[in-house]
C-alpha cells in the first residue's frame, strides 16, 4: 500500500490541522481518505473519493479534540470502500489505526484473531494491526507495550500510527521499512510519512529507523528499539521551505516543478566540490560499479551509462532494482553499488541495497529526500537538492538526476571545472526552452494530438534513454501509449506499427548520432509518419519541429519539451497531472 499517514497532538484543534497536511500527502494515494480524532472518545470520519470530495460530504472539520491521526490511501488489499478506508478500529472502537504498507501474514493473524472472538468489519491487512493491540491490552499490556508486541509479529513493509481511547494524551508510532518522520513542535507534534505535510508548522525533524517505536506526547517524543529499550534521537532540521511544496500560483505542481528546473540545475552545480571529488575518487577505486534505480530514475541511470563511457571511457552497469537481485552473485566488497531515487523510500531499491550490503558493497545514494530509508542504509549519500516534489510525475529530479551524473563523471575523468561550468551553461539555456513561443507551440502539438491512441520517440545513443523517460511521461499523464526505443530496433519489428498519420518524436542533437537518427526518421516518413523533431535546427523531415540549445548536455535540455506535452495532453484530454490514474508518487510495495 503506499499511503500517507498524519498524526498530530498538540494543543490545538487537531481535525484542521491533519486536512491540511493529509491534502500535502495526496500525491502517495488517493482513493479515499479517513480521520480519527479523541475528545471524550474516539470519533471516525472517513470514505472512498478524493479529499476535498469526501470532506465537503462528511466535513472532518466537525471532529474535536487535540489528538488525531489520518490517513490518504492507494488501494492495495481491499476495494475503494468507505469501510475499507483507514482509520480501522478494533471491536470496540477504542483503538484507532492508520497504516502504510503492506502486512504479508494479516491472514494469518486474522484468523487468529478470530479464533478469539474478534469481529472484523473490513478487508484490509491494516485491521489486524488495532485487533492485535486490542488484544494485547486486554491481556495487561500497556499501549506502548501492545504495539511493540503487534510490531514484533507483523511480516511485511509498515508504518502506522496508533490512538487509545484510555491513553488519549499519546499517538504510538512503529516503523519497519516504510516512511515515518517526527515532526518537532512547540507544544505540538507531528508524525508522518513525509515531511512536506507538517512543513509549515516545524522543519525539526526525528526520522525513525527500522524497527523503532515513538511515544509521540505534544511535549516529548520518547523512541525505543523494537525490544523496548529506550534509544537517544538526534532532531534534524529540513533545509526546504512551506513555500517550496505550495503551488505558488500554479495550477498544478506539475507546471510548477517543469518551470523550476533552471534553479534545481545551478544547485547541483553548487554541491560541495569535496564531496563530489570523494565520490568521483569511490567510483574510480571500485572494481564494478552498479548504477540501480526503478522508473524514472531508472532512465537517468541509463543515460549515465553512455555519460560514464564518453567522458571517463569507464563501463559501468545499468540495472534495474526490481531485477538486480537475480544478479547479485559476483558482488564483492570492492564493488560500488549507486542507488538512484527520487523518494529514497522505493521498496525495490531498498530491497537491491540490502542484497548488495548482504554481499558487503558500499552503497552510494543519490536521492532528493533527506533522512529517507535509502539515505540512511547508504554508507554515503548526495542529495539532489531539487526541492520537494509533488506532482506524482517526476520531472525537476530527473534532470537533477542527469546533472549530478555528469558532474559525477566529469570529476571522475579530472575535469570538474569542466562539468560545473557545463552545468551552469545548461541552466541558463532552460529559460530558452521555456520560452512563451515554444510553451505556445507545444501547446497547440498538445492540441492536435490529444485523440490520438500511440505515439512513438526514437533517437541514439543518450537521445535513447531520453526517449524511454518522454514516453513515460507521456503514457502516465495522459494515458496515451507511448513507446520509446533506439532508431535502429525500427525495423525490428516497430515499423509494422507506422501508418499514415502516426505520431514519432524524434530526439536529434548535434553529435555523432545525427546522420544515423535522420535516416531512421526517414524510413518512419517513407511509411507515412508524422515526424515532431526536437534539435538545435530545423531539417526539412520534420513536419513539426521545437528548437532546443545545442549544448553538450542535450538531455537534460531535451526531455523538458516532452514533459511539457505531457502537461498540456493532460489538461486536452480532462486528465488531473499530479495525481494520474492507478500511480502513486512514493511506491512503498514490490
Amino acid at each position: 500500500m503506499m499511503c500517507g499517514i498524519v498524526g498530530y497532538i498538540g494543543e490545538k484543534k487537531a481535525s484542521p490541522i491533519l486536512l491540511e497536511s493529509i491534502k500535502k500527502l495526496e500525491y502517495r494515494g488517493y482513493d479515499s481518505v479517513g480521520m480519527s480524532t479523541i475528545d471524550d472518545r474516539i470519533k471516525i470520519l472517513k470514505g472512498a473519493g478524493r479529499i476535498d470530495d469526501v470532506h465537503k460530504r462528511i466535513n472532518f472539520h466537525s471532529l474535536n479534540g487535540n489528538t488525531g491521526i489520518s490517513h490518504t490511501r492507494w488501494a492495495t488489499h481491499g476495494g475503494v470502500t468507505d469501510s475499507n478506508a483507514h482509520p480501522q478500529t478494533d471491536c470496540k472502537g477504542k483503538i484507532a489505526v492508520v497504516h502504510n504498507g503492506i502486512i504479508e501474514n494479516y491472514l494469518e493473524l486474522k484468523e487468529d484473531l478470530i479464533k478469539k472472538g474478534h469481529k472484523f468489519s473490513s478487508e484490509t491487512d491494516t485491521e489486524v494491526i488495532s485487533h492485535m493491540i486490542e488484544d494485547y491490552i486486554n491481556s495487561g499490556k500497556s499501549f506502548r507495550e501492545a504495539v511493540l508486541e503487534t510490531s514484533r509479529r507483523l511480516q511485511g513493509l509498515f508504518a502506522f500510527l496508533a490512538i487509545n481511547e484510555k491513553e488519549k494524551d499519546k499517538i504510538i508510532a512503529s516503523k519497519h521499512r516504510c516512511p515515518l518522520v517526527i515532526g518537532i513542535g512547540s507544544n505540538e507534534n507531528f508524525a508522518a510519512s513525509d515531511v512536506v505535510s507538517f512543513l509549515k508548522h516545524t522543519n525539526k525533524v526525528i526520522f525513525l529507523d527500522d524497527d523503532e517505536i515513538a511515544e509521540i506526547t505534544k511535549d516529548s517524543c520518547k523512541v525505543f528499539d523494537i525490544t523496548g529499550k529506550q534509544k537517544n534521537k538526534e532532531i534534524s532540521q529540513v533545509r526546504w521551505n512551506s513555500e517550496e511544496a505550495q503551488k505558488l500560483g500554479h495550477k498544478h505542481f506539475m507546471i510548477k516543478e517543469i518551470l523550476e528546473q533552471k534553479e534545481t540545475i545551478d544547485r547541483v552545480a553548487s554541491h560541495d566540490r569535496k564531496s563530489i571529488e570523494k565520490i568521483a575518487k569511490m567510483i574510480n577505486d571500485a572494481y564494478g560499479v552498479f548504477f540501480v534505480a526503478c522508473g524514472t530514475s531508472y532512465h537517468a541511470c541509463i543515460s549515465a551509462g553512455y555519460i560514464f563511457s564518453k567522458i571517463t571511457k569507464k563501463h559501468v552497469n545499468i540495472f534495474l532494482a526490481s531485477e538486480f537481485p537475480n544478479f547479485s552473485h559476483f558482488l564483492t566488497k570492492n564493488t560500488l553499488m549507486i542507488a538512484v531515487s527520487q523518494s529514497g523510500e522505493t521498496a525495490d531499491v531498498l530491497e537491491a541495497v540490502r542484497v548488495a550490503k548482504e554481499k558487503g558493497v558500499k552503497v552510494l545514494a543519490l536521492v532528493n529526500v533527506m533522512g529517507s530509508s535509502l539515505m540512511r542504509m547508504s554508507d554515503y549519500s548526495l542529495l539532489l537538492n531539487a526541492g520537494p516534489e509533488i506532482c506524482v510525475l517526476a520531472t525537476k529530479t530527473f534532470t537533477s538526476q542527469l546533472a549530478l551524473i555528469y558532474l559525477l563523471a566529469y570529476t571522475c575523468a579530472g575535469r570538474y571545472e569542466e562539468g560545473k561550468k557545463g552545468l551552469e551553461d545548461v541552466s541558463k539555456k532552460v529559460k530558452d526552452v521555456l520560452s512563451e513561443e515554444n510553451i505556445q507551440k507545444i501547446k497547440n502539438l498538445a492540441n492536435s494530438l490529444k485523440d490520438e491512441e500511440n505515439i512513438y520517440l526514437i533517437g541514439r545513443g543518450l537521445s535513447y534513454s531520453t526517449t524511454l523517460e518522454g514516453a513515460l511521461k507521456l503514457k502516465e499523464v495522459s494515458y496515451i501509449h507511448a513507446e520509446g526505443l533506439a532508431g535502429g530496433e525500427l525495423k525490428h519489428g516497430t515499423l509494422a506499427l507506422i501508418e499514415r498519420g502516426t505520431p514519432c518524436i524524434a530526439i536529434v542533437p548535434e553529435n555523432e548520432s545525427r546522420h544515423d537518427i535522420l535516416s531512421n526518421i526517414m524510413e518512419i516518413k517513407s511509411r507515412g509518419g508524422y515526424i515532431i523533431g526536437i534539435s538545435n535546427r530545423n531539417e526539412d523531415v520534420f513536419d513539426f519541429s521545437i528548437i532546443i540549445p545545442d549544448v553538450e548536455m542535450h538531455p537534460i535540455l531535451m526531455i523538458i519539451p516532452i514533459q511539457l506535452l505531457g502537461y498540456y495532453l493532460a489538461l486536452e484530454r480532462g486528465c488531473n497531472p499530479d495525481f494520474p490514474r492507478n500511480l502513486a508518487k512514493s511506491v512503498t510495495v514490490k
